[in-house]
């Protein structure tokens, strides 16, 4: 966790299979710790193509059911077709996932000073939320592409006193 704190979390990301990357498995990770998710981010990538979203939006029933017989990932029928859904979304997308998805990164945000200083959910992750499911995402709500937002660096929430937190337009 210490690793993937100091290297990759608050991170500027970009490209669109990195990003539906991280957008399946903050889904995924909704009721779960993200220890677990990121012990089973290999498997997650084999079990789907590399996070390509054009392979992984030609996934089919038979798919469903192997994955929801992988044992290497987290079996939840309804994240599994999620992921699905949300690989077909992206390839329907005009102008690709991360310039819909950083058109959201808020103008300004202030260095928090203590987790109370943190937000669950934003204005900004509402709207992106509202905007992925009207476009045919699912699992993606506020609290969830808030996450997204963090993880990604749209927002920088690494706290003022914080050995990792990034240098850049947010400080």
């Amino acid at each position: 966790m210490r690793e993937y704190h100091d290297t990759e979390w608050g991170r500027e990301l970009h490209g669109d299979a990195a990003l539906f990357e991280r957008i399946s498995l903050e889904a995924f990770q909704s009721g779960l710790s993200w220890s677990v998710i990121l012990r089973k981010r290999e498997a997650f990538r084999t079990a789907f193509a590399g996070f390509d979203p054009a392979t992984v939006a030609d996934f089919g029933a038979e798919d469903v059911e192997r994955l929801v017989q992988d044992v290497s990932i987290v079996r939840n029928r309804r994240k599994i077709e999620a992921t699905i859904a949300n690989a077909r979304a992206v390839v329907a997308l005009d102008g690709g996932l991360d310039e819909l998805l950083w058109s959201f990164r808020p103008d300004a945000d202030s260095a928090p000073r203590s987790m109370a200083d943190v937000p669950a959910v934003t204005p900004e992750s509402m709207a992106l939320a509202k905007e992925l499911k009207r476009r045919g995402f699912a699992f993606v709500g506020p609290t969830t592409a808030y996450a997204l937002m963090q993880a990604t660096g749209m927002v920088n929430d690494h706290l003022v006193d914080c050995v990792a937190r990034p240098i850049g337009r947010h400080d």
